[in-house]
């Protein structure tokens, strides 16, 4: 069991995400930076798309009710255990009664905890992730409150070899950061200046940015003439880029699941933690390269994190 002490200012349970049911107006949730949710788990001995806690601006106070291995990733958070500093990208055990602090952001915007074996909350149409907006999954579908338990499940694996658990930080988004993105699905509704603007300015990430969507602000995007902004609804994908009033909204891990505003381009997958990790203020340049680079990068990080995980999960790390 784990003790929520102190909230944050927004803590929710989130796995890899609610996948097939958009059709059915079900939208995805789960993590925003999945590439942190993954190397949280992996370093705390779970599957990569484990449910974790997601932690955004401002950290929790957490007590450890049994003894536990641990792991976070992401934003750097100040974290501390029992008021020691402890460090993201490596595992601990924490024992019972052991409190686990996290402060404001010093760098990124978010970090993921992962408790080894995860949280035994039920499974809402196949996922525990929280959809804030909807009310259902992780805990009572909401954001966390001081004086929650959270049951934790009996590891799979308990792990022997903690000191040897941990890998060096990926790379924060800088102040100004460069997102590289694909072209369309319809790019042909916007004027050749009007990509050229998208790709030569600066951006600035607007504080009335969720879950749902970072809206922009910055350089207005020329539409093609006659095209008012509006196309018959289709389907939406994480880091797609709408335009619906000249400025670029990107849609995010809540984001509704059909859109009748033109999408301009989609940030390429594996560059969707660097922008989930962009606060309020920090400013983004677009890069344009090809669906089949993209594809190429995201099997890169795939494999990745595949073998860190052969590396992590050794035998002589692990016992049943």
């Amino acid at each position: 069991m784990l003790t929520v002490l102190k909230p944050g200012i927004l803590t929710s349970i989130q796995d890899k995400g609610r996948f097939g049911l958009q059709k059915f107006g079900v939208p995805a949730a789960g993590a925003m930076d999945p590439e942190a949710l993954a190397l949280a788990n992996l370093l705390a001995g779970n599957d990569p798309g484990e449910a974790c806690l997601e932690i955004a601006a401002l950290g929790p106070a957490l007590r450890f009710e049994t003894p536990a291995a641990f792991a976070l990733a992401g934003g750097d958070f100040s974290p501390a255990l029992d008021g020691a500093p402890i460090a993201n990208y490596r595992a601990y055990s924490a024992p019972k009664g052991a409190t686990l602090t996290l402060g404001a952001a010093k760098s990124g915007f978010r970090c993921y905890l992962a408790v080894n074996g995860g949280f035994d909350l039920p499974f809402v149409m196949g996922s525990r992730s929280t959809y804030l907006k909807g009310g259902f999954g992780g805990l009572e579908g909401r954001a966390l409150q001081a004086g929650d338990r959270l049951p934790l499940s009996c590891p799979q694996f308990w792990l022997t070899n903690l000191e040897n658990r941990s890998i060096s930080p990926p790379p924060l988004p800088q102040k100004e950061q460069t997102l590289r993105v694909v072209a369309g699905p319809q790019d042909d509704c916007f004027t050749a200046r009007g990509m050229e603007t998208l790709l030569s300015s600066v951006y600035t990430v607007s504080p009335n940015s969720d879950r749902m969507g970072y809206r922009l602000e910055g350089p207005g995007i020329q539409r093609a003439e006659g095209f008012d902004g509006n196309i018959l609804s289709d389907g939406m994908a994480m880091g797609c880029i709408q335009v619906p009033d000249g400025q670029p909204l990107i849609m995010m891990a809540d984001r509704q699941t059909a859109g009748g505003y033109g999408k301009i381009a989609a940030v390429a997958s594996c560059d969707l933690p660097l922008l989930a990790q962009c606060r309020p203020g920090d400013t983004i340049r677009f890069s344009l390269i090809s669906l089949k680079e993209a594809q190429r990068l995201l099997r890169e990080r795939e494999r990745r994190l595949k073998a860190l995980a052969d590396s992590l999960n050794r035998p002589e790390g692990l016992w049943d």
